[in-house]
């Protein structure tokens, strides 16, 4: 073991500063059928060699797409502790969160109705808020500390040890539990599945995937050097600091005048805004049924992890709003709010402005309108007022929540991806903000998110605070490179169909640098889908250091290239997928060889 340990130690002296400081890797060089499995077996070959360098980690396959769902420093920390405790690495899972661990095991097994036992040998219990665990999620578990993990029995459902021990040895634990969580002090946490309860591991990943995220980087490389005894690397201790500039920079974009909450991705503050909206309703509004609205096409992960929550939720169902491809938002969500107050159920819609991936931005005063318009149940009663969640990724410096705002006088949480221009791509960290009508939800949200472990940790809130005071001149920036490109694409290809925000609505401050395109082939939708394709491959190839396969945008440099059926869209449904060309730019951009290379394919593909 202790030449393995010393192999170890040899990599983390030549590893990618790429692996730690980026949050999205190549698509290129990625295997979804072999996430993880793929990058561990290569680099196992490269060990072996003994000689290799950093370029040589560099070219690997990409572990996973995005480091919310886990990554090369993550699937590497989950190797190396399989071969410490004799397990394969599909067994080992990491989180950045010390609870959310244990509430994957209680969602699968409420869902199957099983029963859960937790023995734990720590100080403090390790769940958070059990009362709103048990009455909200309707998680049911029974919770025992113990002093030695031999003490615990044989017994029907999934038995848990929660322990709290060094990593660099085999973990001491009980033939009877099902699954170990070793939760360390500062870095997150790391579960062991064992044989018995191995058919859970899709479903716990899953939680991973969609309501947390998995040991971040830097703390997933901080807890593989503790293991092979390196030094380790020095988190910044200015947090206060840190989050107040955060706080001010949040504030100044959005409008709000509240304190915003700062999670440890978009997903994450989604989860904690969905479930903080789900209580109020069932709290303020008990028996009636709760109605989440969304786009059926919305990024994959919002759609996935609403779903789920309905799944989980006896009284929570999902109505779609199309807003896409000739629907218009403003009158699919008038349609979806006249259903629900004839129900007479409580509305909680969730919408991406601008769209995704159309970019497209409604009309602000009518949306205000349908959103403020009084309604009346089937029994001529009041309907309930409904709440408005918007997602404003794409645009994160336009003041949706300020007072002067046409949204004022609907309660509105607005949340964003740290990842994209928050950090320009150099964290996942994700933040939410209301405006004066849901002050009083914040608190709940707040609520939801300490239960989850998932507030952002000390590396993500350095990063931000590091990023955040020059995002509004970077958005800036990159939308005139965006619009910059657009317009020389519409007069090389006047009949392509391009998805962009208008010049009028720039100038309101909506202001993406992403764009959709669907190139011109006659009507015929498995021809433009090829196509479409191709042109990623081509201008990929043509400019390997200025256009990257990949999902993101708001980077710092570069372009992105990705067609969303296939990547933001995740789990959609194959119906309200699409397969336009997704491009995204950073202000450094040279647009004229852009250009120039577009029109090279356009010469060499289609008839002009």
């Amino acid at each position: 073991m202790q030449n393995f340990l010393d192999s170890i130690k040899k990599l983390l002296d030549k590893l990618p500063t790429s692996w730690v400081e980026l949050t999205t890797h190549r698509l290129d060089i990625y295997n979804e059928s072999k996430a993880k499995s793929e990058f561990l077996d290569e680099l196992k070959k490269l060990i072996a060699k003994s000689e290799y360098t950093t370029d040589d980690l560099e070219q690997l396959p990409t572990a996973y797409d995005y480091i919310r769902l886990g990554h090369q420093l993550s699937s590497l920390l989950e190797w190396v502790l399989a071969e410490i405790n004799n397990l394969s690495h599909e067994q080992i899972i990491s989180f950045s969160s010390r609870t959310m661990p244990l509430l994957s095991i209680l969602r699968q097994n409420k869902l199957n109705n099983k029963a859960t036992t937790i023995y734990y040998d720590g100080i403090n219990p390790p769940l958070i808020d059990e009362p709103r665990l048990q009455d909200i999620y309707g998680y049911h578990y029974t919770l025992q500390k113990i002093t030695n993990p031999k003490d615990i029995p044989q017994l029907e459902g999934t038995v848990v040890f929660v322990t709290q021990k060094d990593f660099d040895k085999p973990l001491e634990t009980s033939s009877f539990a099902d699954i170990t969580l070793n939760i360390h002090p500062i870095l997150g946490s790391v579960m062991l599945i064992h044989q018995n309860e191995i058919q859970s591991i899709s479903a716990i990943q899953h939680v991973r995937r969609r309501e947390t995220i998995a040991m971040t980087p830097p703390n997933a490389l901080n807890l593989l050097k503790e293991i092979v005894h390196a030094d380790t690397q020095v988190t910044p201790s200015n947090t206060k600091e840190d989050k107040q500039i955060i706080f001010d920079c949040i504030k100044e974009n959005t409008g709000s005048e509240l304190q915003p909450l700062i999670a440890s991705s978009g997903l994450s503050i989604q989860y904690a805004i969905l479930m903080g909206l789900v209580e109020n309703a069932m709290t303020q509004h008990p028996d009636k049924a709760i109605k989440i609205i969304l786009p059926p096409n919305c990024y994959g992960g919002t759609n996935d992890q609403s779903r789920r929550i309905a799944d989980l939720m006896d009284n929570v169902e999902i109505v779609d709003m199309h807003v896409d491809g000739g629907q218009n938002l403003v009158s699919s969500l008038d349609e979806a709010l006249e259903s629900v107050a004839n129900t007479d159920g409580v509305a909680l819609i969730l919408a991406e402005i601008p769209t995704n991936p159309r970019v497209e931005v409604p009309d602000m005063e009518k949306l205000a309108e349908v959103l403020t318009r009084k309604r009346l149940t089937q029994g001529n009663k009041m309907a309930i007022e409904p709440f408005f969640m918007v997602d404003q990724t794409f645009c994160p410096n336009v003041q949706l929540l300020h007072q002067a705002s046409e949204l004022k006088d609907v309660q509105t949480i607005s949340f964003a991806s740290g990842s994209k221009f928050p950090s320009g791509g150099r964290c996942i960290g994700g933040y939410c903000a209301a405006n004066n009508a849901a002050k009083d939800l914040l608190p709940l949200i707040s609520s939801h998110l300490e239960l989850s472990d998932n507030q952002a940790n000390a590396h993500q809130l350095h990063t931000l605070a590091e990023n955040m005071p020059s995002m509004p001149s970077r958005i800036i920036q990159a939308y005139q490179k965006t619009r910059e490109l657009v317009n020389n694409i519409q007069k090389q290809l006047p009949e392509a169909k391009i998805y962009y925000v208008s010049a009028a609505m720039a100038k309101r401050g909506f202001m993406p640098s992403v764009f959709s395109l669907d190139l011109p082939t006659n009507g015929d939708s498995e021809k433009q889908r090829l196509l479409n394709i191709k042109l990623i491959e081509f201008m990929i190839k043509a400019h390997p250091k200025m256009c990257k396969n990949c999902v993101s945008y708001g980077q710092l440099k570069g372009s992105y290239w990705t067609i969303p059926a296939t990547s933001t869209q995740g789990t959609t449904k194959e119906e309200d997928k699409d397969y336009i060309v997704r491009v995204a730019l950073a202000p450094d951009v040279d647009v004229k060889l852009l250009s120039q290379s577009f029109a090279q394919f356009c010469k060499d593909n289609l008839q002009m």
